[in-house]
C-alpha cells in the first residue's frame, strides 16, 4: 500500500527541513595550470625572476659550457675541447698551488676569525657601560671595502723598520718582517687581515646567539655551584650551536672564494705564494685571454666551496640536533 500526499503525488525524499543546502560542486578554473601560473603572486614575482634568470642563472649555464670550449673572450670564435682545460688545470703549477693556498688560508681564516669573534661577543655581551660603544667599534672594519682594508693594511706592512708594523716593533726592540714580500709570511699576513676585519661580523652572530640564552639557565647553574667557565661550558656553548653554524658557513665560503684582499695586497705574490683560485681564474681570463680554461677553474670552485659547505652544514646540523 503505497503512501501518497494530500495531492495524490509521492512525497519528497530530499533533505529534513531546515538541513542547509549541500555547497554547490566549485567550478574548475579557466585555463587550469595555466591559469594559476597567471595568477597575481606570479605576476608580481614574474620580474624578479626574470631578472635572476638573465643575471644569475643564464651566465652561470653558459660558464659551464665555456669551460669545456677554447673561447677566448673576444667574438663568437671557439671550439669544443673536452676535458683538456681540465687536465690542463691538473698539470698547471700555479692552479694547484693556489688549491693549496685556498685551503689554509681557509682553514686559518674559519679558525681565528670565529675564536676572536666569540671573544668579542663575550666581552661585549658583559654587564658594561661601554658595551654599546665597543660593539660598533668592533663592527666598523666590517662596513669598509675590502680593497681599502687591504691598501691599509699595505702600509701596516710597510716593510721600512720605521713604519707600520715595523716601526711598533722596533719601538719594543724587536725585530722587523718583509710581511707581505716573504712568501712564508705573505699567506697569513693576508689572513690577519681578513680576520681583523670580519671578525666584528662573527662577533654580531656570536652575540644574536648569546642574547638567546635565557637567565634562568645561567641563575640555575649558579646555585648549583657552576663556575664561569662551567657555565660556559655546559649552559652557553651548546645553545650556540645555530650562531657557530652560521658562522662557520659564512667564514668558509668567504674563505674560499676570497680575491679582493689578494689581489689589492700582493697581486698572488710574492711569486705563487698567496695565489687563489679565485686570482687564477681571474688573471687567465682577463691577462691572458684564456676563457674557456678560466671558467673551468671557476667551475671548479664552485664545486668545491659547494661540496665543502654541504659536508659541513650536514655535520653543523647533525651536532645542533645531538645537542
Amino acid at each position: 500500500m503505497s503512501v501518497t500526499s494530500r495531492s495524490g503525488s509521492p512525497p519528497t525524499t530530499g533533505t529534513p527541513a531546515g538541513t542547509p543546502a549541500a555547497p554547490a560542486p566549485r567550478r574548475r578554473r579557466a585555463g587550469g595550470r595555466f591559469g594559476a601560473a597567471l595568477s597575481p603572486p606570479w605576476l608580481f614575482a614574474a620580474p624578479a625572476l626574470l631578472v635572476y634568470a638573465l643575471v644569475v642563472l643564464y651566465p652561470s649555464i653558459a660558464g659551464v659550457v665555456y669551460a669545456f670550449t677554447d673561447w677566448s673572450g673576444i667574438g663568437g670564435d671557439m671550439s669544443f675541447v673536452g676535458l683538456a682545460n681540465f687536465r690542463t688545470m691538473l698539470g698547471d703549477d700555479q692552479a694547484l698551488g693556489s688549491i693549496g693556498n685556498t685551503v689554509l688560508l681557509t682553514i686559518a681564516i674559519v679558525v681565528v676569525q670565529n675564536g676572536v669573534g666569540l671573544l668579542l661577543a663575550l666581552g661585549a655581551h658583559a654587564r658594561i657601560k661601554s658595551r654599546t660603544v665597543l660593539r660598533v667599534v668592533f663592527f666598523a672594519p666590517v662596513v669598509v671595502s675590502p680593497v681599502m682594508i687591504a691598501f691599509l693594511w699595505k702600509y701596516i706592512y710597510n716593510p721600512d723598520p720605521h713604519a707600520g708594523l715595523n716601526g711598533l716593533l722596533g719601538f719594543f726592540g724587536l725585530p722587523g718582517h718583509d710581511w707581505l714580500g716573504d712568501p712564508s709570511l705573505a699567506l697569513w699576513s693576508i689572513a690577519g687581515m681578513v680576520v681583523w676585519q670580519n671578525a666584528g661580523y662573527s662577533m654580531v652572530i656570536f652575540l644574536a646567539g648569546l642574547e638567546g640564552v635565557p637567565v634562568e639557565l645561567h641563575e640555575a647553574a649558579m646555585i648549583d655551584g657552576a663556575g664561569t667557565v662551567q657555565r660556559f661550558r655546559f649552559v652557553t656553548w651548546p645553545l650556540l650551536a645555530p650562531a657557530l653554524t652560521i658562522n662557520l658557513m659564512l667564514s668558509t665560503i668567504g674563505g674560499l672564494k676570497l680575491f679582493d684582499q689578494v689581489f689589492a695586497a700582493t697581486n698572488g705574490g710574492p711569486g705563487y705564494a698567496t695565489e687563489t683560485l679565485s686570482t687564477v681564474l681571474y688573471k687567465q681570463a682577463f691577462v691572458y685571454g684564456k676563457f674557456g680554461y678560466s671558467t673551468a677553474v671557476a667551475l671548479v670552485l664552485a664545486l668545491f666551496v659547494a661540496a665543502v659547505s654541504f659536508v659541513q652544514i650536514y655535520y653543523l646540523r647533525s651536532r645542533e640536533v645531538a645537542q
